[in-house]
């Protein structure tokens, strides 16, 4: 009985008599069934990757300090970028929930380069250790700690702990549960005490005053940040490709045909990874109803936890940076004269006015959660994509366990973020972060070529893409992309 075909992709039998589906220049894909859905509703699930990385430190510092300069009507961008993510992660999902495979396998399978072009992508962006750096400043200013001895500790931290978990994606879900939680009730508490109703209005006005773009963003020294920024609204760079790898460890779709990856001191308790993911029969009605359950699943996790969780801690921190414009005038002077961090001293600050100096700290101690929490999260993520890719392609990986070459890329990270630190040319965690927002947005651009691509070509028909989220999809690519080039061509720099 055949299973839906295309142009592209095609359902056949192999050689063994196993029904297959044929997708892009790899091995076809075994049909197997589609597990049940579990309900729409539900309170955590792959998507507390995303929120995690979605409230790190484009929203709780790099956003404010937008505000504190242009003032909330800039927001508006932030909407767009936000949004437009949310739409991303429902397409990420939709390959990585059909097959069980990674988008970066679905790349391979368009054109095997371009799955080693996100390979070096990821190297060149993600060893940067932006968000460490910040929240250790921020840890700095409430134990004198200095930032450098601090981050170092953080990221030797965050390799003890995944070196030790059984299996790696069930503690980290916990663990970022948890600091989400924080996070969420904690921002809201302190926006709720600092802020008043004015600030509020001006805020959410400020998501829908769409073309406001002050002259003064048109320099080199801000264009290249408000493109960061943009990148920087919700999961920025490659972490929606890496949400693929996520939705594969916690068993969604498809995925529950493949094996956990495990932590370094149980790697030999991990089964044998499959070279290729599975497909499911989308001519059998029965399927297409658990298909749909699966996309309403996802659906919810996109729009109410990554959506509506981001947009909540956001529009905390922006009351916060109101109402610290109103108790430190001289703020936005220090911030064009060169002070990155006047911002989040400014919100601590105003933290303070209405609870002394212990609540100052207290905000101050937000901040370094987030950038741990963003570390976490970031560190995983690159360590499982860089693996997931060595494993598959590089001829001999597979005589190592998928743990191990995960536990290698997230040593080598460590070690090489301990060295930039040490020794690196960077000025400050405020630079590195600028620098990881900007190279973030290529990424971005990059994945939605290629997310149009592996949808509408390896897919079988019932299951692609409707034409206008190929729409925004392709709007995305164009836009990411035209901000960054348009921003190198302009003003020929990164960041001055």
């Amino acid at each position: 009985m055949p299973i839906s075909g295309s142009a592209s992709g095609e359902a056949a039998a192999s050689p063994a008599g196993e029904r297959v589906w044929k997708a892009g220049g790899l091995e076809p894909m075994p049909i197997r069934p589609l597990p049940e859905a579990p309900p729409s509703i539900h309170i955590l699930g792959p998507t507390v990757f995303l929120v995690a990385l979605g409230v790190g430190m484009g929203e709780s510092y790099m956003w404010p300090r937008l505000v504190l300069v242009f003032g909330p009507d800039i927001r508006w961008l932030f909407l767009i970028g936000v949004t437009l993510q949310a739409i991303v992660m429902l397409e990420m999902a939709r390959y990585a929930m059909a097959t069980g495979e990674s988008i970066f396998t679905g790349a391979a399978r368009i054109f095997k380069p371009l799955m080693w072009f996100f390979f070096a992508v990821a190297i060149l962006v993600y060893i940067w250790p932006g968000h460490v750096s910040a929240g250790a400043a921020a840890l700095e200013e409430i134990t004198g700690i200095p930032w450098v001895v601090a981050a170092c500790v953080g990221l030797v931290l965050v390799g003890i702990i995944f070196s030790l978990a059984k299996v790696v994606y069930n503690l980290l879900e916990n663990l970022l549960s948890i600091m989400i939680g924080l996070l969420v009730v904690g921002t809201a508490v302190v926006a709720s005490m600092v802020g008043n109703w004015s600030d509020v209005t001006s805020t959410l006005s400020g998501m829908f005053a769409f073309g406001y773009f002050p002259q003064e963003a048109m320099s080199a020294t801000w264009f290249p940040i408000v493109v960061g920024s943009i990148a920087f609204a919700g999961p920025s760079g490659m972490q929606q490709m890496w949400y693929t790898l996520h939705l594969r460890d916690s068993g969604a779709g498809m995925g529950s045909h493949i094996p956990k990856i495990r932590g370094l001191r149980h790697a030999g308790n991990e089964e044998q990874m499959p070279s290729r993911g599975y497909m499911f029969d989308t001519s059998d009605p029965e399927e297409m109803r658990k298909w749909k359950g699966w996309r309403r699943w996802v659906t919810f996790d996109a729009l109410l936890l990554f959506w509506g969780v981001t947009m909540l801690v956001t529009i905390s921190f922006t009351v916060l940076a109101r109402a610290a414009d109103r108790t430190s005038p001289d703020v936005k002077a220090l911030i064009e004269s060169g002070e990155r961090e006047a911002a989040l001293s400014a919100m601590s600050d105003t933290f303070a006015t209405v609870g002394g100096p212990v609540l100052g700290s207290v905000f101050l101690g937000f901040i370094a959660l987030i950038g741990m929490n963003a570390t976490l999260g970031l560190f995983d993520s690159f360590s499982r994509g860089q693996a997931d890719m060595t494993y598959f392609f590089v001829p001999g990986a597979k005589k190592l366990k998928m743990s191990h070459l995960y536990a290698g890329f997230l040593w080598g990270l460590i070690i090489f973020g301990i060295l930039i630190l040490l020794f690196g040319p960077a000025d400050g965690p405020s630079q590195i972060l600028d620098v990881l927002s900007f190279l973030s947005a290529f990424a971005m651009g990059a994945y939605c070529v290629v997310l149009l691509l592996v949808n509408n070509k390896l897919l079988p028909k019932p299951i692609r893409p409707k034409l206008w989220t190929n729409l925004v999809i392709g709007f995305g690519a164009v836009f990411y992309l035209g901000m960054l080039f348009y921003s190198l061509i302009r003003f020929g720099v990164v960041l001055d």
